[in-house]
C-alpha cells in the first residue's frame, strides 16, 4: 500500500476485525521487499465464492485481502441446495456433507406435477453421482458461510475486512488497486478512502458488480424476468411425515399458481424439524411487495398447513429470476466469479453451485501464477471455460423456467398431456442428471470424457479406505489402470509434471502392483467403458484428457502443457 494509507484506519478497524488480523494488517500496509504490494490477491465480496477464493489461495500461503461490505453476517437462508460436485469441493475442506449438522439430504426423486397432482416428470435426485456423492444436498447457508468463515480464519495471510466496500478499481501491467472505504451504512460519518494494491483482483461482488462496472465489462442477457416470492420456514413439526405421502421435494406446475416446495436444510436443533422453503410465482396483477408481507405469506402457507401458531417464517422476499451472463470474465490482472459474472433461475439448483465453480477455477490458477509456473495469460482459460459451462445451466435453468412458469391454462394442460405421454412412454423412469462439459482450455478435446467432471471411487492408499481424493489427495494425477504412468512419460514430462506440483498414480485392484486399490472397481469400470487406460486429472476435478496408450498419453500430455503456458519451455515427449 502506497505509503501505508491503511494505517490510519487502525482505530476504526478494530470493531470489525479481529486484532491478530488488524495486526496483519497494520505491518501489511506499508511497501515491501517483494514488490510493494498489500497482497497478492484482493477480492471484493466475503460471501461463500469469495471466501472460498480466500481459503483456497490462503492454505497455500497467498496473502489475501478479503474485502466484506457487512460487519455482520446476513443470518437468513438464500441459497439451500447444491449438487454433488460442490459436495466434492467441500469435502476437500473437510467439510463432509454426508456427516454435518448443517447439511442433509433425502434419499428421494424430484417430481413435477400437475394441477391435480399427478406426475408430469420426474427427475433423479435419489442415485449418487459418478463422482462419488449424491446427487443433491440441503443446506442452511448461515451456517456454511460461517464454517467457510472459521476456516478462512485460519489462515494467517488471509485478512478480512468487514464493513467496507471497494469503491474504485484501477490497474497497470504489474497490479491492481482498489479504493475501499467503510460501509457509509454501517458508518456514515467515515471518510477515509485507504487503498490496497494487489497483483491480483477479484469481483465476487454480487450482480451489481463494482469490479466488473469498473473493468467495463458488459452483460449478455436473455431478457428472462419473472419475480417469485421465497418464503423460509422452520416447521415445529416434521412436516414432511405429515403430509401422508406427499414428496419432500417436488414442483406444483398449477397455472393458478406454480408452486415450488423443497427442503430448507436441518434446523437450529439437530436431530429436530427440518426447515423448509415455498418458491411461488408472482402472477402479472399482483404487487410483489404487497405479496411478501407476512400476513399474505401466511394466506398462501394456510393450504399446506402452516401457521404462525406451529411455524416461524424466517424470510419472505421477492427475487427476480434473470438469466445473464457477462461477455469476459478476465481483464488484465483482475477477474469477476459468481454472480457477479452470471445469473441464472433457481430451477435446477445450480446457481452458487456454479459460484463455486468459479472459485475453484480461479483459485488454482492463481495458485499456479503467484508461485511462478505458470503464465498470468492462463485466465484467458479461466473465462473461456466457464463461461461455456455456466451458460449450458443457465440455458438449461430458463428451459425448466418456461416449463413452470406458464399460467394460461390452455398452454399449461397441451404442456401436462406432451409431459405425461413422454414419461408413459419411458415406463416413468426418472431424468438422470446431465453431464456438462467446459468450454475450449486447458483439456484435450479428442479424448473421451475431458471436459467433464471426473469419475471417482473408493479407494485404498496408504492404510486408508476413502474416496479418492481425500484418500490421495487433489492437484494434477496422471492415473494409469493396472498400468504405471510414470513409466509411459517421458522424463522430460515427469519433471514438467513435477514443476506443476502433480503426481502420478498407479491404481488396480487388490492385489496387484498399484499404488492405489481400485476398492469397489470403480476405475476399471470408468475407463474399460471408454477404452482408456490413463486419465490425466486437474485440480478441479476436470478430466483434461484419457489415452489408450503410452504414445497417446505423451501426445495429450504435451497438448495440455502448451495450454497451461508455463514460465518454462516444456520438455518435449520421447518414447
Amino acid at each position: 500500500m502506497r505509503g501505508g494509507a491503511l494505517s490510519f484506519t487502525i482505530a476504526n478497524l478494530r470493531q470489525v476485525v479481529p486484532r491478530e488480523r488488524i495486526m496483519t494488517l497494520q505491518t501489511n500496509s506499508g511497501r515491501n521487499s517483494a514488490g510493494e504490494f498489500d497482497a497478492d490477491v484482493a477480492i471484493v465480496g466475503g460471501g461463500p465464492v469469495g471466501t472460498f477464493l480466500a481459503i483456497i489461495l490462503g492454505r497455500t500461503g497467498k496473502k489475501v485481502t478479503l474485502i466484506e461490505r457487512w460487519s455482520q453476517a446476513y443470518g437468513r437462508p438464500r441459497a439451500v441446495t447444491y449438487d454433488h460436485e460442490i459436495a466434492r469441493i467441500l469435502a476437500s475442506l473437510g467439510i463432509d456433507s454426508e456427516n454435518d449438522e448443517a447439511i442433509n439430504y433425502h434419499d428421494e426423486l424430484y417430481y413435477w406435477k400437475d394441477a391435480n397432482r399427478e406426475n408430469i416428470q420426474i427427475v433423479d435426485w435419489q442415485s449418487k453421482s459418478a463422482s462419488g456423492w449424491r446427487v443433491r444436498y440441503w443446506f442452511n447457508q448461515p451456517e456454511l458461510e460461517a464454517r467457510l468463515t472459521a476456516i478462512a480464519g485460519q489462515y494467517p495471510s488471509v485478512t478480512r475486512l468487514a464493513g467496507f466496500e471497494a469503491i474504485s478499481l484501477q490497474q497497470d501491467a504489474e497490479s491492481a488497486t482498489l479504493t475501499i472505504k467503510r460501509n457509509p451504512l454501517e458508518d456514515a460519518e467515515s471518510t477515509e478512502t485507504p487503498t490496497i494494491r494487489a497483483r491480483y483482483v477479484v469481483g465476487a461482488d454480487g450482480a451489481n458488480s463494482m469490479v466488473r462496472e469498473a473493468l467495463g465489462i458488459e452483460n449478455e442477457d436473455k431478457g428472462y424476468f419473472f419475480d417469485w416470492l421465497i418464503l423460509d420456514m422452520l416447521p415445529s413439526f416434521d412436516y414432511v411425515a405429515s403430509r401422508n405421502g406427499e414428496p419432500a421435494q417436488w414442483q406444483l406446475c398449477d397455472p393458478k399458481r406454480p408452486t415450488t416446495i423443497v427442503p430448507g436444510g436441518p434446523g437450529p436443533v439437530a436431530g429436530g424439524p427440518r426447515r423448509r422453503r415455498w418458491e411461488y410465482m408472482v402472477l402479472p396483477d399482483e404487487n410483489p411487495e404487497e405479496l411478501a408481507k407476512p400476513e399474505n405469506a401466511w394466506q398462501l402457507l394456510k393450504p399446506w398447513g402452516l401457521t404462525p401458531e406451529n411455524a416461524v417464517l424466517e424470510r419472505s422476499t421477492v427475487y427476480r429470476f434473470q438469466a445473464r451472463w457477462a461477455k469476459v470474465w478476465n481483464k488484465g490482472r483482475c477477474a469477476i466469479a459468481g454472480d457477479a459474472a452470471h445469473l441464472m433461475p433457481p430451477f435446477a439448483g445450480e446457481g452458487m453451485c456454479a459460484g463455486l465453480r468459479d472459485a475453484l477455477a480461479l483459485g488454482w490458477r492463481l495458485n499456479a501464477i503467484l508461485e511462478g509456473r505458470v503464465e498470468p495469460d492462463v485466465l484467458d482459460s479461466y473465462s473461456s471455460e466457464r463461461i461455456e459451462h455456466a451458460k449450458h445451466y443457465i440455458d438449461f435453468s430458463q428451459e425448466l423456467g418456461s416449463i413452470i412458469c406458464i399460467a394460461d391454462p390452455q398452454k399449461a394442460a397441451e404442456r401436462d398431456r406432451v409431459m405425461k405421454a413422454d414419461l408413459v412412454a419411458r415406463n416413468e423412469k426418472p431424468v438422470p442428471t446431465d453431464v456438462c462439459q467446459l468450454g475450449p482450455g486447458i483439456w484435450c478435446r479428442d479424448t473421451a470424457h475431458a471436459g467433464e467432471l471426473s469419475v471417482q471411487g473408493v479407494v485404498e492408499a496408504g492404510g486408508k479406505r476413502d474416496r479418492f481424493d481425500q484418500a490421495v489427495g487433489v492437484g494434477w494425477m496422471v492415473i494409469g489402470l493396472d498400468a504405471d504412468p510414470a513409466h509411459a512419460l517421458s522424463v522430460g514430462q515427469r519433471e514438467t509434471l513435477d514443476f506443476i506440483g502433480g503426481q502420478t498414480v498407479r491404481i488396480g485392484s487388490m492385489g496387484t502392483t498399484c499404488d492405489v486399490v481400485d476398492a469397489e472397481g470403480t476405475y476399471a469400470r470408468w475407463l474399460s467403458h471408454i477404452g482408456a487406460t490413463y486419465v490425466v486429472l486437474r485440480p478441479d476435478f476436470y478430466v483434461a484428457a484419457t489415452a489408450v496408450s503410452p504414445a497417446d498419453l505423451r501426445r495429450c500430455f504435451d497438448e495440455i502443457v502448451s495450454r497451461l503456458h508455463l514460465v518454462i519451455e516444456p520438455a518435449r515427449a520421447v518414447a
